[in-house]
């Protein structure tokens, strides 16, 4: 015989509990006590006895905020749950899934068996849900007719969205023949291709609203390939057909609502994103503008044109320059050129000529030896103011005897 870990005994239990279909989705009627809900988490502790045994219970705050009364000590009800075992403490107990009080009579445990197979076979699963298409062209609806839920469907949808396509499925929506009525409706929307679907009518009492509890309607919401809204009854009327939806809404009004979308706030959106765009665009505009006016100046720069425009006005510029140095050595020369004339005017025999002196020619050069003259030669004199011709009376050589 084998011997056993206290945690492979516990473990082996809650294998075979969880193993076993006869405890898993079970209605359990008891006494409540010892209640105890968790102030941060949400979730119930509580103890469930009768006359003779009482087992402990827990119910996790996802399925607390569904029901519709408050659980207190002493009170009697049915718990949809399902049997387990705790490993850690060794303590056998209770996962409600949900409770009623008791006395709801053979019809509500009818509807929680329908419920807890429905759950079982994953029809309320969330992560099933679709998503409702934003601008449907298409809209269906599966309702009474001539009832009021109608009209205000067909108000609020022509106000709201008048571009899309509204048609209408009538069906009996209480009766022994409303399941089959509902369910041949949504088959026929199907088929005609709608892209969303309301399923509904207006409030009444539990036997009005009972058709959207039935297995027919739920089962038809959940494999309907279309996108389904729920609207049956008032807000606090809840169907098995709303957990089944895609998406629930309190009222026929507000399943008109959430169908489509609002053209005024479509049209602020078009007006607002046309805006964004506009801005979007002149600023890439201005952006480019400024691109490419940057890149004609780097063109004009390297372009042949340019480059001659810089070399003339290069050249012209040195031209300029050339004739400024040019005026400067001209004028420099010219004031040379005078201080020199200056000179050579105080060096000239002229300036000799006015002091009184004069200048003797032979054969038009100048005579400076007298000895080199002899007496009968004629001989021009240079005066200041005009020239003589004058004949050699005789010669003296010596300065002093003249």
């Amino acid at each position: 015989m084998a011997i056993l870990t206290i945690s492979q005994l516990n473990r082996y239990v809650a294998f075979r509990l969880k193993e076993d279909k006869a405890v898993q989705s079970i209605l359990v009627r008891g006494e409540i006590s010892n209640f105890t809900c968790h102030t941060r988490t949400g979730h119930c502790y509580f103890t469930l006895k009768d006359s003779e045994c009482s087992v402990k219970a827990v119910m996790f705050r996802s399925y607390a905020d569904r029901i519709k009364f408050r659980p207190k000590d002493g009170m009697h009800i049915i718990a949809a749950a399902s049997a387990s075992l705790y490993e850690r403490d060794g303590s056998f107990q209770l996962y409600v899934t949900d409770m009623q009080e008791d006395g709801i009579g053979q019809q509500q445990l009818a509807l929680e068996k329908l419920k807890m197979k429905l759950s079982e076979m994953g029809v309320f699963d969330p992560a099933a849900k679709r998503t409702l298409p934003p601008y449907p062209g298409k809209v269906g609806v599966v309702t009474s007719g001539t009832g009021a839920a109608l009209q205000d469907i067909i108000n609020v949808i022509s106000r709201r969205y008048p571009l899309c396509e509204l048609h209408i499925f009538p069906s009996q929506v209480q009766g022994q023949a409303a399941p089959e009525s509902i369910a041949r409706a949504i088959a026929n929307a199907e088929r005609y291709g709608c892209d969303v679907l309301i399923v509904g009518r207006g409030g009444g009492s539990s036997e009005d609203l009972s058709a959207f509890n039935t297995e027919r309607v739920v089962m038809a919401v959940y494999n309907c390939t279309v996108p389904v809204i729920s609207a049956v009854g008032h807000e606090t009327d809840v169907s098995l057909t709303d957990g089944a939806a895609d998406l629930r809404a309190p009222t026929p009004s507000a399943a008109a609502e959430l169908a489509v979308p609002s053209i005024y706030e479509l049209e602020q959106r078009l007006n607002t994103e046309t805006r964004n765009l506009m801005k979007s665009f002149a600023d890439d505009i201005m952006q480019r503008e400024m691109r490419l006016n940057k890149l004609s100046e780097r063109l004009f720069a390297l372009s042949p044109d340019q480059r001659y425009i810089l070399a003339e006005r290069e050249l012209s510029t040195l031209s300029d320059k050339l004739h400024v140095l040019i005026r400067s050595k001209v004028q420099q020369a010219e004031n040379l050129f005078q201080r020199e004339l200056v000179r050579l005017d105080a060096l000239s025999p002229l300036k000799v000529l006015q002091r009184g002196y004069a200048l003797v020619y032979k054969d038009n050069k100048i005579l400076r030896n007298a000895e080199d003259a002899s007496a009968g030669e004629e001989l021009d004199v240079m005066l200041d103011n005009g020239q003589l011709r004058v004949q050699v009376l005789s010669r003296k050589d010596d300065i002093n005897d003249i």
